[in-house]
């Protein structure tokens, strides 16, 4: 790496970064005020679904004040369990908390998914309008998805314009309204769906998780790791990320009127830092659902695999203002570096007659040492975006596809 670069204290467009993104301190379970281990709870490591206990457990955790739920060695399941205020989460070295793989098990209710807010089906753990919320530990949280994806893949076989919402299943992670969220050294796997999903929160820390789903030998639809969705100031640190789809995925709304749906917005002040990227679809991926994202820092990153390093999807049926990211000092493998491109999945216009104009402005990328397959994957379309100050400076890039080397 660049061992004399020293990172800016300024986001991309000169203001300050605040002291916060500076605290990258690990919380444990003694942080997190009295212990209620759930074996002592009749919860057991037998095959049974715990949900009723479960979440029985956390409303006495928070009628006597707070505390930290803690799942000890062994693998315990649930359905869809709904946290509250004071109520945390530990999970011990060699403990994993396993979803079931019943649909069921997840009752259907008012949620935000795929820029849009819809009655659709929760995630294992759903936290909403929590100030302190905590995930930590050494172990698990499996979504147990094999079921779903193998299901997923059965029915666009069978219909090959299926949605990912028509094959029914759960994330794993939802946080909705929530600040000064930390969730640390989890390893977070196996979803059926996007693995986290952050909508409308703020100073959200994910510091030293392993975040996975398999791209063999079923591939995991959709099964991004880190979904961020009209947020402010979010830490991603220390991450080691292997996911069959984007890896931190900016969303925050979709449709030809997106801009002016209160339910949207933008993704503002985010530091993607010290992070490993073993194989994903997109290492950093604006769209396919977002509207706005400004502030946005990516650095010090390893990529040993996957198909783009940072991935602006360019929606022509939804107004889209991507300004002011940074991707600085990154080391690897990489099939795209800069992939720039319309992205028409499901478009729809809704009436609308003429295209949302879209503009992509004050994109850097420099100080990186990389080989790709495709230096720069990028398609100027006037009539739905524009282009304006992508510098793309001070790299060394072997681009195989081409055999050539810039710097």
């Amino acid at each position: 790496m660049y061992n004399n670069f020293s990172y800016t204290d300024t986001f991309p467009d000169k203001t300050p970064v605040d002291k916060w993104f500076t605290n990258d301190s690990l919380p444990c379970a003694a942080d997190l005020g009295k212990q209620y281990n759930i074996s002592d709870y009749g919860i057991y490591d037998d095959g049974n679904i715990y949900t009723d206990r479960l979440q029985q457990l956390i409303d006495t955790i928070y009628d006597n004040g707070g505390g930290v739920l803690v799942i000890p060695s062994g693998t315990y399941l649930s359905g869809a369990l709904f946290f509250r205020q004071g109520v945390n989460l530990y999970i011990e070295d060699g403990g994993i908390l396993k979803g079931s793989d019943n649909i069921n098990d997840y009752p259907v209710c008012q949620t935000r998914i795929e820029g849009e807010t819809c009655m659709y089906f929760p995630a294992l753990i759903n936290a909403y309008g929590i100030n302190g919320f905590t995930m930590c530990g050494n172990g698990t949280i499996d979504g147990n998805g094999i079921r779903s994806w193998m299901s997923f893949w059965k029915r666009r076989c069978w219909n090959p314009s299926c949605t990912n919402k028509d094959e029914q299943r759960a994330r794993l992670v939802y946080i909705s309204n929530c600040t000064n969220v930390t969730v640390s050294g989890l390893h977070l796997c196996n979803s059926q769906f996007w693995t986290n999903h952050l909508y409308k929160c703020s100073h959200v820390r994910y510091l030293n998780c392993r975040i996975t789903s398999p791209s063999s030998p079923v591939k995991a639809p959709s099964t991004d790791a880190i979904d961020i969705d009209a947020c402010t100031d979010i830490l991603i640190k220390g991450c080691t990320i292997n996911v069959n789809d984007d890896a931190i995925a900016l969303k925050g709304g979709k449709g030809p009127f997106a801009d002016s749906d209160p339910d949207n917005g933008a993704n503002e002040r985010i530091i993607i830092e010290d992070c490993t990227f073993e194989f994903c679809h997109g290492c950093l991926t604006c769209g396919s659902e977002s509207i706005h994202n400004k502030n946005i820092i990516m650095r010090h990153i390893k990529v040993e695999s996957g198909y783009n390093l940072l991935w602006l999807k360019m929606r022509p049926d939804t107004p889209q203002h991507y300004e002011y990211i940074i991707v600085e000092d990154v080391q690897g493998k990489i099939f795209n570096f800069i992939n720039i491109n319309p992205w028409t999945q499901f478009f729809d216009l809704k009436g609308r007659t003429d295209i949302p104009p879209s503009l992509a402005e004050h994109i850097i990328i420099r100080k990186s040492t990389c080989t790709c397959n495709v230096f720069r994957n990028i398609k100027e379309a006037p009539e739905q975006y524009t282009l304006t100050d992508i510098q793309i400076d001070d790299n060394i890039i072997e681009e195989t596809g081409r055999h050539s080397i810039y710097s």
